[in-house]
């Protein structure tokens, strides 16, 4: 039985602290203390508690050391060995709020959906949002049985559902932009005079060109070896292909449009790689020169989008658009379905017939 200790505080006003303490062997097990204003909310505390730790393994959890979320965090980005690098920046992030102070036990849906609002007041988005709490999810699934950190599953399924009801947190919306010719002309220009004063810089103009009629993610393209290249059969193998349940070993063979198997060509085989540049520096490439050339909203991704929809312009079917892009759901490309037959708006594309041209000269 707990017991009941009343004091008087500074105030002048009385606290009753109710105490459980319980014995193995001996030797103290479990000690819990807790301070209440009444008497008879220390005595019924003391009830409740004393029923929760007769409860299966209730008491070894109580008595295990107390864990923070961040810890929970260290632990699953250490253990995580598939984890992307945004979602390892997000869970990084979420260090630097009130919550992964907290102890994993005492994490309760209001204090995630706190959390929440926190995002939002930093002028996150909705959909922003959805993926940091995502992400969060995960280690409140692995919490409890990996690690034995008292991370209550129920609790997040139930500040998920209270953060959908609110608005709070929203799909990723898909996005329609699509690069006009004007745009890329300028970008294609941009980048062919920065080769032409540095010639060891990075060649975007022919990324750029790559990412389009190729339909590769940016991490595709610099992850390609030559080894991977098929060209008799005019395909590449693309590993480690995006896929929202399997983030390593999911290697695809794809189809290359001849206008992308054009530019491998003319790269040169002086490493292991056909593209042999960071992701970093391609982004960081890519974003300075639409801010210089005032080219608003537009991101690399964006480049993939043109491709796959110049297939559909051209006729593609769902299945052949899929063997260039290498979507294993035809669903995902239901959203081009409304693109009609309008040809192809890259036929008389300056830059493809400026890269054919640097290629016969480099054989002549």
């Amino acid at each position: 039985m707990g017991t009941i200790n009343a004091r008087k505080r500074k105030d002048g006003s009385v606290g009753y602290t109710a105490q459980i303490l319980i014995k193995k062997g001996g030797k103290i097990a479990f000690r819990e203390a807790k301070t209440f204003d009444k008497e008879r909310e220390a005595l019924a505390w003391i009830g409740w508690r004393e029923t929760e730790l007769k409860k299966p393994g209730a008491l070894d959890r109580a008595s295990a050391p107390s864990s923070k979320l961040s810890d929970a965090i260290d632990r699953y980005i250490k253990e995580k060995s598939d984890m992307g690098r945004t979602k390892e920046q997000v869970l990084r992030s979420i260090k630097d709020y009130r919550i992964a102070d907290m102890d994993c036990s005492a994490i309760r849906s209001e204090d995630i959906v706190a959390f929440a609002r926190e995002l939002l007041a930093g002028d996150r988005r909705p959909q922003t949002v959805g993926n940091y709490v995502s992400h969060l999810a995960a280690i409140f699934r692995l919490g409890r049985p990996a690690w034995g950190m008292e991370l209550d599953v129920q609790v997040m399924r139930d500040a998920q559902m209270v953060l959908r009801d609110l608005g709070a947190t929203a799909h990723s919306s898909k996005r329609d932009r699509r690069p006009t010719l004007a745009e890329l002309d300028l970008i294609m220009q941009h980048f062919v005079n920065r080769q032409l004063r540095a010639p060891q810089s990075a060649p975007m103009h022919l990324i750029v060109a790559f990412a389009i009629f190729s339909t590769r993610r940016q991490e595709e393209i610099t992850r390609i070896k030559w080894d991977d290249l098929d060209e008799s059969h005019s395909r590449v193998l693309v590993r480690d292909m995006k896929h929202p349940g399997q983030k390593k070993g999911n290697d695809v063979w794809c189809e290359l449009p001849p206008e992308a198997l054009t530019i491998i060509k003319s790269m040169p085989r002086t490493k292991p790689e056909i593209f042999p540049y960071s992701t970093d520096a391609i982004s960081a490439a890519f974003t300075r020169a639409c801010k210089l050339l005032d080219i608003n909203d537009l991101h690399f991704h964006d480049l993939r989008h043109e491709g796959v929809s110049r297939l559909f312009e051209m006729g593609r079917t769902i299945p052949l658009a899929a063997s260039v892009s290498g979507h294993r759901s035809w669903n995902s490309l239901q959203r081009y379905s409304h693109l009609r037959e309008s040809g192809d708006k890259f036929a008389d594309w300056q830059w493809l017939k400026m890269i054919e041209r640097e290629q016969v000269a480099e054989k002549t």
